[in-house]
Protein backbone atom coordinates (compact mmCIF):
# COMPACT_ATOMS: atom_id res chain seq x y z
CA UNK A 1 0.00 0.00 0.00
CA UNK A 2 1.49 3.59 -0.90
CA UNK A 3 1.14 5.37 2.75
CA UNK A 4 2.01 9.15 3.63
CA UNK A 5 3.78 9.15 6.79
CA UNK A 6 3.94 12.89 8.62
CA UNK A 7 5.45 13.31 11.90
CA UNK A 8 8.60 11.60 11.98
CA UNK A 9 9.78 12.83 15.87
CA UNK A 10 10.31 10.05 19.06
CA UNK A 11 7.32 8.18 17.70
CA UNK A 12 6.47 8.81 14.38
CA UNK A 13 10.14 7.85 12.96
CA UNK A 14 9.77 3.90 14.39
CA UNK A 15 5.77 3.44 13.53
CA UNK A 16 7.48 4.77 9.91
CA UNK A 17 9.82 2.38 9.65
CA UNK A 18 7.90 -0.56 10.94
CA UNK A 19 5.13 0.03 8.37
CA UNK A 20 8.65 -0.07 5.60
CA UNK A 21 9.47 -3.34 7.20
CA UNK A 22 5.83 -4.96 6.29
CA UNK A 23 6.61 -4.03 3.20
CA UNK A 24 4.30 -0.96 2.37
CA UNK A 25 5.46 2.05 0.20
CA UNK A 26 6.28 4.48 2.58
CA UNK A 27 6.73 8.44 1.74
CA UNK A 28 7.63 10.41 4.56
CA UNK A 29 8.25 14.13 5.49
CA UNK A 30 9.03 15.59 8.66
CA UNK A 31 10.45 18.90 9.18
CA UNK A 32 13.73 17.49 10.57
CA UNK A 33 16.09 16.23 7.54
CA UNK A 34 17.51 13.79 10.19
CA UNK A 35 14.38 12.26 11.01
CA UNK A 36 13.59 12.07 7.37
CA UNK A 37 16.76 9.98 6.74
CA UNK A 38 16.22 7.52 9.38
CA UNK A 39 13.07 6.06 7.38
CA UNK A 40 15.06 6.72 4.07
CA UNK A 41 17.79 4.61 5.23
CA UNK A 42 15.80 1.75 6.36
CA UNK A 43 13.47 1.59 3.27
CA UNK A 44 11.46 4.68 3.04
CA UNK A 45 11.08 7.26 0.32
CA UNK A 46 11.58 10.94 1.39
CA UNK A 47 9.22 13.71 0.64
CA UNK A 48 10.17 17.15 -0.47
CA UNK A 49 6.99 18.22 1.68
CA UNK A 50 3.68 17.08 3.31
CA UNK A 51 1.86 18.16 -0.08
CA UNK A 52 4.38 15.66 -1.69
CA UNK A 53 4.00 12.93 0.53
CA UNK A 54 0.34 12.71 -0.27
CA UNK A 55 0.17 12.25 -3.79
CA UNK A 56 -0.88 9.02 -4.73
CA UNK A 57 -1.83 8.20 -0.93
CA UNK A 58 -4.15 5.85 -0.17
CA UNK A 59 -3.62 6.09 3.26
CA UNK A 60 -1.98 9.21 5.33
CA UNK A 61 -0.63 8.26 9.21
CA UNK A 62 0.13 12.07 11.30
CA UNK A 63 1.84 11.83 14.19
CA UNK A 64 2.01 16.07 14.73
CA UNK A 65 2.82 17.76 18.11
CA UNK A 66 -0.50 19.77 19.14
CA UNK A 67 -4.24 20.52 17.88
CA UNK A 68 -2.96 23.62 16.13
CA UNK A 69 -0.47 21.69 13.88
CA UNK A 70 -3.03 18.81 12.72
CA UNK A 71 -5.67 21.35 11.90
CA UNK A 72 -3.79 23.66 10.17
CA UNK A 73 -1.94 21.20 8.05
CA UNK A 74 -5.16 19.58 7.01
CA UNK A 75 -7.58 22.40 6.95
CA UNK A 76 -5.05 24.94 6.55
CA UNK A 77 -3.99 28.09 8.05
CA UNK A 78 -2.46 32.11 7.91
CA UNK A 79 -3.94 31.54 4.04
CA UNK A 80 -2.30 28.94 2.84
CA UNK A 81 -4.76 25.68 1.88
CA UNK A 82 -4.68 22.59 3.77
CA UNK A 83 -3.59 19.41 2.75
CA UNK A 84 -7.56 17.82 1.80
CA UNK A 85 -7.47 19.40 -0.95
CA UNK A 86 -4.23 17.53 -2.23
CA UNK A 87 -5.62 14.11 -0.34
CA UNK A 88 -7.27 11.26 -3.15
CA UNK A 89 -10.91 10.99 -2.63
CA UNK A 90 -11.59 7.53 -1.05
CA UNK A 91 -8.19 7.96 0.90
CA UNK A 92 -8.04 7.29 4.94
CA UNK A 93 -6.53 9.49 6.99
CA UNK A 94 -5.26 7.73 10.44
CA UNK A 95 -4.38 10.94 13.10
CA UNK A 96 -1.97 9.25 15.97
CA UNK A 97 -1.39 12.60 17.25
CA UNK A 98 -3.15 13.12 20.93
CA UNK A 99 -5.00 16.59 20.49
CA UNK A 100 -8.05 17.64 21.68
CA UNK A 101 -11.03 15.62 20.77
CA UNK A 102 -13.45 18.33 19.11
CA UNK A 103 -10.26 19.04 16.31
CA UNK A 104 -10.51 15.66 15.47
CA UNK A 105 -14.09 16.00 14.83
CA UNK A 106 -13.76 19.15 13.25
CA UNK A 107 -11.14 17.83 10.59
CA UNK A 108 -13.14 14.22 10.28
CA UNK A 109 -16.13 16.31 9.35
CA UNK A 110 -14.40 18.33 6.81
CA UNK A 111 -12.35 15.29 5.32
CA UNK A 112 -15.81 13.80 5.18
CA UNK A 113 -17.38 16.35 2.62
CA UNK A 114 -14.08 16.04 0.33
CA UNK A 115 -14.77 12.19 0.31
CA UNK A 116 -11.89 11.39 2.54
CA UNK A 117 -12.08 8.78 5.28
CA UNK A 118 -10.74 9.63 9.02
CA UNK A 119 -10.20 8.31 12.25
CA UNK A 120 -7.98 9.30 15.44
CA UNK A 121 -5.77 6.53 16.86
CA UNK A 122 -3.94 7.82 19.49
CA UNK A 123 -1.10 5.78 21.00
CA UNK A 124 0.01 4.66 24.43
CA UNK A 125 3.45 2.39 24.93
CA UNK A 126 6.28 4.58 24.56
CA UNK A 127 9.26 5.20 21.89
CA UNK A 128 10.08 1.16 23.06
CA UNK A 129 6.84 0.54 22.15
CA UNK A 130 7.20 2.13 18.57
CA UNK A 131 10.21 0.57 18.40
CA UNK A 132 9.03 -3.19 19.08
CA UNK A 133 5.55 -2.16 17.06
CA UNK A 134 3.61 -3.18 20.51
CA UNK A 135 1.68 0.41 20.94
CA UNK A 136 -1.57 0.59 22.14
CA UNK A 137 -3.85 2.43 19.63
CA UNK A 138 -7.84 3.64 20.87
CA UNK A 139 -9.46 4.59 17.62
CA UNK A 140 -12.35 7.10 17.81
CA UNK A 141 -13.92 6.00 14.06
CA UNK A 142 -16.51 3.93 12.51
CA UNK A 143 -16.40 0.28 13.11
CA UNK A 144 -16.15 0.11 8.81
CA UNK A 145 -13.11 2.55 9.14
CA UNK A 146 -11.36 0.74 11.77
CA UNK A 147 -11.45 -2.43 10.17
CA UNK A 148 -10.16 -0.97 6.99
CA UNK A 149 -7.26 0.48 9.02
CA UNK A 150 -6.50 -2.77 11.21
CA UNK A 151 -3.73 -4.34 9.03
CA UNK A 152 -1.48 -0.94 8.95
CA UNK A 153 -2.20 -0.48 13.15
CA UNK A 154 -1.06 -4.24 13.53
CA UNK A 155 2.06 -3.33 12.00
CA UNK A 156 2.69 -0.88 14.63
CA UNK A 157 0.77 -2.16 17.24
CA UNK A 158 -0.09 -5.12 19.85
CA UNK A 159 -3.54 -4.03 20.99
CA UNK A 160 -5.87 -1.96 19.39
CA UNK A 161 -9.14 -0.39 20.79
CA UNK A 162 -12.08 0.72 19.25
CA UNK A 163 -13.02 3.97 21.56
CA UNK A 164 -16.03 4.72 19.67
CA UNK A 165 -17.23 7.78 17.52
CA UNK A 166 -14.37 9.74 16.31
CA UNK A 167 -12.93 12.08 18.90
CA UNK A 168 -13.41 8.77 21.42
CA UNK A 169 -10.26 7.78 20.49
CA UNK A 170 -8.82 11.27 22.11
CA UNK A 171 -10.82 11.39 25.10
CA UNK A 172 -9.61 7.88 25.87
CA UNK A 173 -5.71 8.98 25.46
CA UNK A 174 -6.33 12.40 28.06
CA UNK A 175 -8.19 9.84 30.57
CA UNK A 176 -4.68 7.62 30.12
CA UNK A 177 -2.06 10.27 29.99
CA UNK A 178 -3.60 12.06 32.82
CA UNK A 179 -3.51 9.04 34.97
CA UNK A 180 0.44 8.53 33.76
CA UNK A 181 1.11 11.95 34.61
CA UNK A 182 -0.71 11.28 38.39
CA UNK A 183 1.40 7.72 38.18
CA UNK A 184 4.79 8.92 37.44
CA UNK A 185 4.65 12.25 40.04
CA UNK A 186 3.32 10.01 43.17
CA UNK A 187 6.19 6.94 41.77
CA UNK A 188 9.13 9.89 41.71
CA UNK A 189 7.74 11.17 45.30
CA UNK A 190 7.93 7.91 46.72
CA UNK A 191 11.42 6.93 45.53
CA UNK A 192 12.70 10.19 46.97
CA UNK A 193 11.39 9.68 49.87
CA UNK A 194 12.80 6.46 49.98
CA UNK A 195 17.01 8.04 48.55
CA UNK A 196 16.36 10.76 51.18
CA UNK A 197 16.04 7.99 53.93
CA UNK A 198 19.27 5.87 52.31
CA UNK A 199 17.03 3.38 50.66
CA UNK A 200 18.64 1.80 47.28
CA UNK A 201 16.44 3.03 44.77
CA UNK A 202 16.64 -0.55 42.87
CA UNK A 203 15.85 -2.26 46.10
CA UNK A 204 12.93 -0.15 46.77
CA UNK A 205 11.58 0.26 42.97
CA UNK A 206 11.72 -3.47 43.43
CA UNK A 207 10.05 -3.52 46.89
CA UNK A 208 7.42 -1.43 45.57
CA UNK A 209 6.98 -3.38 41.85
CA UNK A 210 6.02 -6.69 43.69
CA UNK A 211 3.45 -4.92 46.00
CA UNK A 212 0.52 -2.96 46.35
CA UNK A 213 2.16 0.41 44.86
CA UNK A 214 3.19 -1.47 41.74
CA UNK A 215 2.57 0.75 38.34
CA UNK A 216 3.86 1.02 34.46
CA UNK A 217 6.48 3.42 35.75
CA UNK A 218 8.67 0.63 38.18
CA UNK A 219 7.46 -1.83 35.78
CA UNK A 220 9.47 0.07 32.63
CA UNK A 221 9.75 3.37 33.20
CA UNK A 222 11.59 4.12 36.33
CA UNK A 223 12.26 7.70 36.99
CA UNK A 224 15.43 7.08 38.83
CA UNK A 225 18.64 7.01 36.83
CA UNK A 226 20.21 3.46 37.21
CA UNK A 227 16.92 1.47 37.96
CA UNK A 228 16.32 0.40 34.34
CA UNK A 229 19.01 0.55 31.76
CA UNK A 230 17.12 1.46 28.73
CA UNK A 231 14.27 3.70 30.03
CA UNK A 232 15.26 8.25 29.56
CA UNK A 233 16.50 8.34 32.92
CA UNK A 234 19.48 6.14 32.66
CA UNK A 235 20.13 7.95 29.24
CA UNK A 236 20.03 11.84 30.86
CA UNK A 237 16.30 11.98 30.83
CA UNK A 238 17.07 12.36 26.83
CA UNK A 239 14.13 11.24 24.31
CA UNK A 240 11.11 9.12 24.90
CA UNK A 241 8.00 11.25 26.35
CA UNK A 242 9.10 14.95 26.63
CA UNK A 243 7.79 17.16 29.70
CA UNK A 244 6.17 19.51 27.49
CA UNK A 245 4.18 17.30 25.94
CA UNK A 246 3.30 15.38 29.37
CA UNK A 247 2.08 19.62 30.38
CA UNK A 248 0.48 19.71 26.70
CA UNK A 249 -1.64 16.67 27.83
CA UNK A 250 -2.44 17.29 31.10
CA UNK A 251 -3.72 20.63 30.35
CA UNK A 252 -6.15 18.91 27.28
CA UNK A 253 -7.67 16.83 30.30
CA UNK A 254 -8.35 20.02 32.16
CA UNK A 255 -9.86 21.58 28.95
CA UNK A 256 -12.17 18.60 28.47
CA UNK A 257 -12.87 18.41 32.61
CA UNK A 258 -13.72 21.96 32.25
CA UNK A 259 -15.98 21.36 29.52
CA UNK A 260 -17.81 18.27 30.77
CA UNK A 261 -17.64 19.70 34.83
CA UNK A 262 -16.03 16.33 35.67
CA UNK A 263 -14.00 16.98 39.22
CA UNK A 264 -10.03 15.59 38.19
CA UNK A 265 -7.99 17.83 41.46
CA UNK A 266 -5.18 15.07 41.19
CA UNK A 267 -4.64 15.96 37.32
CA UNK A 268 -5.26 19.41 38.38
CA UNK A 269 -2.09 19.20 40.34
CA UNK A 270 -0.53 17.03 38.16
CA UNK A 271 -0.62 20.09 35.69
CA UNK A 272 0.76 22.55 37.96
CA UNK A 273 3.41 19.94 38.91
CA UNK A 274 4.99 19.47 35.19
CA UNK A 275 3.91 23.15 34.82
CA UNK A 276 6.55 24.28 37.22
CA UNK A 277 9.29 21.67 36.48
CA UNK A 278 8.97 23.29 32.79
CA UNK A 279 9.39 26.51 33.67
CA UNK A 280 12.66 25.56 35.40
CA UNK A 281 13.95 24.63 32.16
CA UNK A 282 12.97 20.79 32.08
CA UNK A 283 10.28 21.47 29.34
CA UNK A 284 12.58 19.15 26.81
CA UNK A 285 13.53 16.35 29.06
CA UNK A 286 11.38 13.37 29.19
CA UNK A 287 8.62 13.88 31.57
CA UNK A 288 10.37 11.11 34.44
CA UNK A 289 12.52 13.79 34.99
CA UNK A 290 9.97 15.16 37.24
CA UNK A 291 11.64 13.43 40.15
CA UNK A 292 14.34 16.25 39.86
CA UNK A 293 12.15 18.55 41.53
CA UNK A 294 10.90 15.91 44.45
CA UNK A 295 14.63 14.86 45.16
CA UNK A 296 16.40 16.05 48.42
CA UNK A 297 19.74 18.69 47.31
CA UNK A 298 22.76 17.96 48.97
Amino acid sequence: MQIAFIGLGNMGGPMAINLVKAGHSVKAFDLSQDAVAKVVAEGGQAAASAQDAVQGAEAIVTMLPASQHVEGLFLGRDGQPGLLGQIAKGALIIDSSTIAAATSQKVAKAAQAAGIDFIDAPVSGGTGGAIAGTLTFMVGGSTELLERARPLLEKMGANIFHAGDVGAGQTAKICNNMLLGILMAGTSEAIALGVANGLDPKVLSEIMRRSSGGNWALEKYNPFPGVHENAPASKGYVGGFGTDLMLKDLGLSQENATAVKASTPLGGLARALFAAHSIAGHGGEDFSSIIKMLQKQG
